[in-house]
Parts: structure tokens; C-alpha cells; sequence
């Protein structure tokens, strides 16, 4: 059986955002398998499967009969499917019709929302991570809280999607999320104003001679945008004393993923020759590896990748092929751990599944499926940091890690001398860390160190150093249609 449609590098549903979409790809559709499969089934003459096949339809007499209140076979059907889908990895679902129908609202971006990426653990609705600009992240939300109530009604037992639903809205309407915070153990309140929201993808900064390009997320005009800041950045420095740029830093911090053919193209802009990632399947013909172009957009320049518990599956792919090919120091806290590859694949005009289908591997051949990428420096966040207790690892019913490199990473030998020097936490009276204010961002700050030092230059960039933003476009705001 043969099918492909489009591959997902994303970790989670998106809580009222709208964007072209990280974590989200469609692509043209194949052929609708379920006839395959229903072939395959009604030639299965095995025992086992049609007593297991019986007590389905058993146990869907049994619930039309005899629950509390009717019942419609569709409802069950539905929960059948949403449960056998769902209870593969926390990345795969069974969307009915509706469901499919808001997915590709999103991706439209004309709905009021917060900028939340959430997902499901253990019956409750985790964050992954707040959008930067949006409501969530201006309100304070943070990767790991549990949200708990929606304008002061639990969600206790009730479903991701309906959870979603509660938290769309028309834009100019206000909502309360009240949330648990499992770092404090504190229940939190906050009062939000739905809006239409437009993620900027890629921002940029110069400090000194030293570049600062920030990615938020993999949707389709991100290569485009960050080749962009990166020009307009070597043209600003070009204006400033010493007149070139010397290094680059390279934020993915909080980034949840996105689009499988962004990754290769970011990672194909600093790496010159050789492999970027291979995705390997259960179906050998639809395993595939992509090669570096023989392109440095940079001329190699020195370069630090930031990242932390929050930098997941694209994200992870550019900062695996950057670590295994030498070309950055990854800086900060170890990623969240997705190294498996969705396919959306419709089924008809009845809904669609996404579906778990490839593990992902970096050129060294490693699967970081539940182990995340090491930095080569590690710094915490802030001085109490836990190193963002949240990810893959912890979900439930992960995908096992087989296959690739199994040896032990050997550390690397081409650290600049500075790298023993760098504090694994700020010191006690370092200012409260805030993304927005490049002066209490602690470990944007050892990455100037760091770069400076590789590019042979006095850090000429204290905390107190403003950043002149490089403002790139806007996202994409249609669903994708070109191939991976």
C-alpha cells in the first residue's frame, strides 16, 4: 500500500494561532488508502482479528442500548477512531470533518486567537510554548503550564479539541486562562484579549559586529525572510565600525517546529556539502536524505545556535546538522525531542488522520526521538531554571527510539578556549529574564561571548547593548501545496 501526502515536523495543536502554519503541512493528496485497507481486512482470515473486530460492534450495541442517554453511532464511531488513532505517540489523531475544516481555519489566520501552542498529556492541556508578540506571551504564559479553566470553567475530562474551541474566539473578545504552573505549584490567572494574529517569523538584531537572527517557527517563507535579514544585517554592519559582520547567532529557543523542506533549506544556507537529515520509514521506498548544495550564505562566519526545552523537531533537524557538521556551537539547554515525521493524509470528505510515519536522523545517523539535541555549552535560562522539565521524553506512549547511531557522542575538541569560562546559570543578581529585553537574556549574552571569541573579537557587547530590529516579513497565511 502506497500513499503520501504531506509531512508535519510540528509538536502540538495550535491554541487560537493563526499562521501559515509551523506545524502544519498539506500537500497533494494521494490515494485514499482505506480501500487497501478494508481489502486487507476482509481477506484476513484470522480468528483473532474477527473476534476482536466482533467485540466492536458489540461493545457499540451494548453503549447504544444501555447508556444514560441516546447515543448516535456516529458519535461512536468517532471516539473509536479518535482513541485507536491517538493512542499510537502523542502526535498522531483522527480528525473528523469539523476538526479538519478548523485545522485549515487556522491556516487561513482569520479567527481570534492567543498564540498558544498546547497539547494533550495524561487527559490535561499542556503549553508547549507561547508565539512570541502574541496575547499568551505578553501575558506571561510559559512552556509547561497546565491550563486548567477557560473564563473560570474547568476542562477537567474534556478533549484537546474541545479545549481549542473554548479558546477561539472573535478578535477583540476577552478570555481568562487560569493555569497551573508545575515549577512553583502555583495557580495563576490570566485575562487576555483574543486578536488576529499575524506571527513575525524571523527577527533580527546587530549587536556590535555580531548578527542576531531569531526563528519563531518553520512555515513556508521563513528561508526567504531569514536570507533576507541576514542581507540587510550584513548591510548595517557594513555602515558600523570595523564595517563587516563578524558572527552570527542563531535563536531557536521556544521554537516548536514546522515544515520539513524549511529545515533542510536554514540548515542548507550554512552548510556547504554533505547529508542534512534522512527520514527512514516503515515502507524502505519512502525513505529519503537530503544533501547540502554547496552554499554558505555566510562565507563561514562564525555562529552559536541558541537553544532550549522549547526547540523542537525542525528546529532540532538545523541545530543537529549544524552541531554534527561542526559549522555551530549550540548553546543553552538540551531540545524537546521530536524526531518523528506526521503525514496528513485525508480520508475523503469525512476528515483527515495525522499520522506518525518516519523517524527523522541527523547526518551522524543519530535518532533524537526522546533525547533531544546536547548543547555543546550548556547555560540555563535563568538561575532557578529547571531546564524546561517538559518534553518528549515525558509525554505519554512516545515513539521508541530504534535505529541509526547507537555509540556514545563523543564531546568536541574545537570549542574556543572562552567555553570553560561560561557560567552554567546566571548569578543571583542577574535581572529577571525577559525575551523582549536583550539585557536579561543570560545566555543571548554568553553567545556574544562566545562568537566574539570565535571571530577573534573584544565582546564589545555588555548586557546593557540594544538591538537595532531587522523587521522581515510577514508568514504565509495559506496551506502549503509544494512538496517536501
Amino acid at each position: 500500500m502506497k500513499f503520501r501526502t504531506g509531512l508535519l515536523l510540528g509538536t502540538a495543536f495550535l491554541a487560537g494561532l493563526a499562521v501559515g502554519p509551523g506545524a502544519l503541512r498539506l500537500a497533494g493528496s494521494g490515494d485514499f488508502p482505506g480501500a487497501a485497507i478494508a481489502r486487507e481486512i476482509s481477506h484476513d482470515n484470522s480468528a483473532e482479528t474477527v473476534r476482536l473486530l466482533t467485540l466492536l460492534g458489540t461493545v457499540i450495541d451494548v453503549v447504544k442500548a444501555e447508556y444514560v442517554h441516546p447515543v448516535s453511532d456516529k458519535d461512536l464511531i468517532n471516539n473509536a477512531l479518535d482513541g485507536m488513532v491517538g493512542n499510537l505517540d502523542p502526535h498522531s489523531s483522527y480528525m473528523t470533518a469539523a476538526q479538519f475544516h478548523d485545522m485549515q481555519t487556522e491556516i487561513s489566520g482569520k479567527f481570534g486567537g492567543l498564540g498558544l501552542q498546547v497539547q494533550a498529556e495524561s487527559g490535561h492541556v499542556r503549553v508547549v510554548s507561547p508565539i512570541d508578540g502574541t496575547p499568551a506571551a505578553r501575558a506571561g504564559i510559559q512552556p509547561g503550564d497546565f491550563i486548567t479553566m477557560v473564563d473560570h470553567k474547568s476542562l477537567d475530562g474534556m478533549t484537546l479539541d474541545a479545549a481549542v474551541r473554548k479558546m477561539r474566539g472573535d478578535p477583540g473578545t476577552k478570555i481568562s486562562l487560569t493555569v497551573i504552573r508545575p515549577k512553583t505549584g502555583k495557580t495563576m490567572t490570566f485575562d487576555m484579549v483574543r486578536e488576529i494574529v499575524h506571527v513575525q517569523i524571523v527577527k533580527s538584531a546587530l549587536y556590535g559586529s555580531a548578527g542576531y537572527i531569531r526563528l519563531t517557527e518553520f512555515d513556508d517563507a521563513l528561508e526567504s525572510d531569514m536570507h533576507a535579514a541576514f542581507t540587510k544585517l550584513k548591510a548595517q554592519a557594513a555602515k558600523a565600525p570595523g564595517g563587516k559582520l563578524t558572527g552570527l547567532i542563531i535563536d531557536l529557543r521556544s521554537n516548536p517546529g514546522g515544515k520539513l523542506d524549511q529545515a533542510v533549506a536554514v540548515s542548507d544556507d550554512f552548510i556547504k556539502e554533505g547529508e542534512i537529515v534522512s527520514i527512514r520509514g516503515r515502507h524502505p521506498e519512502n525513505n529519503q536524505r537530503w544533501d547540502a548544495r554547496g552554499t554558505d550564505i555566510t562565507n563561514g562566519l562564525p555562529i552559536v545556535v541558541l537553544t532550549n526545552g522549547g526547540s523542537a523537531s525542525a528546529s532540532e533537524i538545523v541545530a543537529g546538522a549544524l552541531k554534527d557538521h561542526h559549522r555551530a556551537i549550540i548553546l543553552g539547554e538540551k531540545t524537546f525531542g521530536k524526531g518523528s515525521v506526521q503525514t496528513l493524509i485525508p480520508i475523503g470528505d469525512q476528515g483527515a488522520v495525522r499520522l506518525t510515519t518516519a523517524r527523522y536522523y541527523t547526518p551522524s545517523g543519530r535518532s533524537i526521538q526522546g533525547l533531544g539535541i546536547t548543547p555543546d555549552i550548556p547555560v540555563a535560562e535563568t538561575k532557578d531554571d529547571d531546564a524546561y522539565g517538559y518534553r518528549e521524553a515525558d509525554l505519554s506512549h512516545i515513539l521508541t527510539n530504534v535505529g541509526g547511531n547507537r555509540t556514545a557522542e563523543a564531546p568536541r575538541t574545537d570549542l574556543p578556549d572562552i567555553a570553560k569560562s561560561i557560567p552554567k546559570m546566571p548569578p543571583a543578581n542577574w535581572p529577571a529574564f525577559d525575551l523582549t529585553k536583550p539585557a536579561t537574556d543570560f545566555q543571548l549574552q554568553q553567545g556574544l561571548k562566545v562568537v566574539n571569541a570565535m571571530a577573534g573579537v573584544a565582546n564589545n557587547t555588555p548586557a546593557t547593548a540594544q538591538a537595532t530590529e531587522v523587521k522581515a516579513s510577514a508568514p504565509a497565511t495559506k496551506p502549503a501545496t509544494q512538496p517536501h
